[in-house]
């Protein structure tokens, strides 16, 4: 049986790839801080393992015996940022990755999907970023690049490594969980001027890109996981509100938004309009195209 190890296996999009690779009978082993384990008692091939993967420790010998790592793990960027939480998002992917890189399989092939974000190229206004743009110089994007620096030395053991950027997932929870009370509380609007973009991805979307990856051991490279439409920001608050049956109306000024964020704020109002050319290139297809008909999906207003 096939061994994937995923690492920040119970948060949004780790859960449900968890439940994907398990559906198609893969053993799933995933790693995480969390108490209280996904899937404990839905399925008998899966095993969770508790640790901080910061640390070097006996969860290592997991990853040693893995085929297929995919590599999640990192604190959670929405947040309002300090000193000692901008070193936690930081320690908690570099770390984390240097530690599994290093416990890597030095006798057989393996396959290292690594997560990234397109926030690594920070403010690209109005440019089209594939996958060979030039990268930002704001704290995310110094986070992503060093990250994927980290993961890419799995290459010197031999691994095939694909690094994955991923855009905002939409889906049953993560980004929306936040941004869908608002709207529903009639408070919804675009962030700042709403001209910049967004690039996006449905959860369904990328649980099949990271599936189609996975099986391309000839490729290694770098591929942004968003939608191939992205939008402007202004026009994905229209959509949402829409989708939610609720008005878009109330805009949230740039500079309130730095104030109530600080730094983060002045992240969320970046523009980037990120395409998915390498994915496309593979001849991999979406199911969800545009984002109002991703939205309405997940609503259950299609």
């Amino acid at each position: 049986m096939e061994r994937l190890l995923i690492t920040g296996a119970s948060g949004f999009v780790g859960t449900h790839l968890s439940r994907h690779f398990l559906q198609k009978n893969v053993h799933v082993t995933g790693l995480g801080t969390s108490t209280a384990p996904p899937f404990s008692q839905e399925f008998d091939n899966f095993e969770w393992v508790q640790a901080d993967l910061t640390q070097q420790g006996v969860w290592q010998e997991h990853a040693a015996r893995a085929d297929t790592i995919i590599n999640l793990a990192g604190q959670n960027i929405f947040k309002r940022w300090n000193k000692a939480y901008k070193k936690a998002i930081y320690d908690s992917r570099i770390l984390t990755t240097r530690n599994l890189v290093a416990a890597m399989a030095k006798d057989k092939p393996v396959k290292l999907l690594n997560a990234s974000a397109v926030g690594i190229y920070g403010d690209g206004k109005e440019q089209l970023l594939t996958e060979d743009a030039e990268t930002g110089s704001d704290f995310l994007a110094r986070v992503c690049l060093d990250w994927e620096a980290e993961a890419r030395k799995a290459q010197e053991t031999g691994a095939s490594v694909n690094i994955m950027r991923f855009g905002v997932v939409l889906g049953d929870g993560g980004a929306l969980s936040i941004m869908s009370p608002v709207y529903k509380w009639f408070a919804g609007g675009p962030l700042g001027s709403g001209r910049q973009w967004f690039s996006w991805i449905h959860i369904q979307d990328l649980v099949r890109a990271v599936d189609f990856l996975a099986h391309k051991p000839d490729f290694s490279g770098t591929c942004n996981l968003v939608g191939p439409e992205p939008v402007r920001q202004r026009d994905f608050a229209k959509a949402l509100g829409e989708a939610l049956h609720r008005p878009a109306l109330v805009p949230a000024p740039a500079f309130m938004v730095k104030l109530v964020m600080g730094e983060l704020g002045a992240a969320l109002l970046q523009s980037q309009k990120a395409t998915p050319r390498a994915l496309l290139d593979l001849g991999f297809t979406f199911e969800h195209e545009n984002v109002e008909a991703a939205l309405a999906a997940i609503f259950n207003n299609a």
